[in-house]
Order: C-alpha cells, then sequence, then structure tokens
C-alpha cells in the first residue's frame, strides 16, 4: 500500500477525491459528466449543477457570456482547441 502522508487511511476508505475532481467525473466534450455533477453537488450542499443547454435559453446565453470573458484572460499558448473552455463552449454550443 502507498503511504499518503497526513492523509491517512480514512482518506482510501471514503474513496479518496471527489470524482469532479479527477478524470471520471470529466465529460470527453468539455464540462462534467453526470457521476461528476453528482459529486460536486455531494461536495457543496445547495448547489445544483444541470446539463449543457445548448439549444438555447437564459442558460445559455448566461454560461456563454461568462466563458467569453474566461477566453479572453487566457493565454494564447493555452487557446489550443483541446483545453477544457473550447471543449465547453463548443459543446454548448457558443
Amino acid at each position: 500500500m502507498i503511504a499518503l502522508r497526513g492523509l491517512g487511511r480514512a482518506y482510501l476508505k471514503n474513496g479518496g477525491s471527489a470524482a469532479w475532481t479527477r478524470k471520471e467525473g470529466k465529460s470527453e466534450s468539455g464540462g462534467l459528466n453526470e457521476k461528476g455533477r453528482k459529486s460536486y453537488e455531494r461536495a457543496n450542499p445547495g448547489s445544483d449543477l444541470k446539463a449543457p443547454q445548448p439549444e438555447g435559453g437564459a442558460r445559455k446565453k448566461s454560461f456563454c457570456a461568462r466563458m467569453r470573458g474566461m477566453r479572453k484572460r487566457q493565454k494564447p499558448s493555452n487557446n489550443t482547441g483541446k483545453d477544457r473552455l473550447s471543449k465547453s463552449l463548443r459543446k454548448w454550443k457558443c
């Protein structure tokens, strides 16, 4: 067994870190998958994450406006089209 300094057996018994922080909770096409959203909601009581809304509506408009602002702040070297921000913008059809 690998020695985890400062974390102990309780960390391993509870399954380690939350799924939304690991690859298994993230969607290949950007954003979180259902497992990741449920994991985030368990870790943050009161939150209510929903699946992407690419068809349109107020949520899409708000999301696209927020993420375009993040795109402007992103380093050009990170803007490859394969980063998580680009993938999520593509999934939401922004």
